[in-house]
């Protein structure tokens, strides 16, 4: 395992960081309510630190058990995924049994 992020990997990690936050931000601005924002706003961060602190990753992905660290990367978007569904589950019943309420 290479002790450093490459130089082409950190630039293009930099660039889809930026373009998210820049995008969750226009997002606010326009449409995407502030109270899902907070959550895409961190993910966005979160991206940021692992891309100029490559030992952060390294010290997950030794703490994990995992071999590389775009195993480590893999696991913490599967878990996202597995958060950000588990949220809309709640949203959406709580939304069904006020429309129920409303009938």
């Amino acid at each position: 395992m290479p002790a450093f992020l490459p130089i082409r990997n950190k630039i293009v990690a930099l660039m889809v960081g930026l373009g998210k936050l820049l995008l969750i931000i226009e997002l606010v601005r326009r449409r995407l309510r502030e109270e899902y924002s907070w959550l895409w706003l961190l993910t966005g961060f979160v991206i940021f630190v692992l891309t100029i602190w490559f030992g952060l990753l390294k010290w997950f992905t030794h703490l994990v058990g995992a071999l590389t660290p775009s195993s480590t990367i893999f696991l913490f978007a599967f878990l996202f995924l597995i958060f950000i569904s588990l949220h809309f589950s709640v949203v959406i019943s709580k939304l069904t049994g006020q429309n129920k309420e409303l009938t």
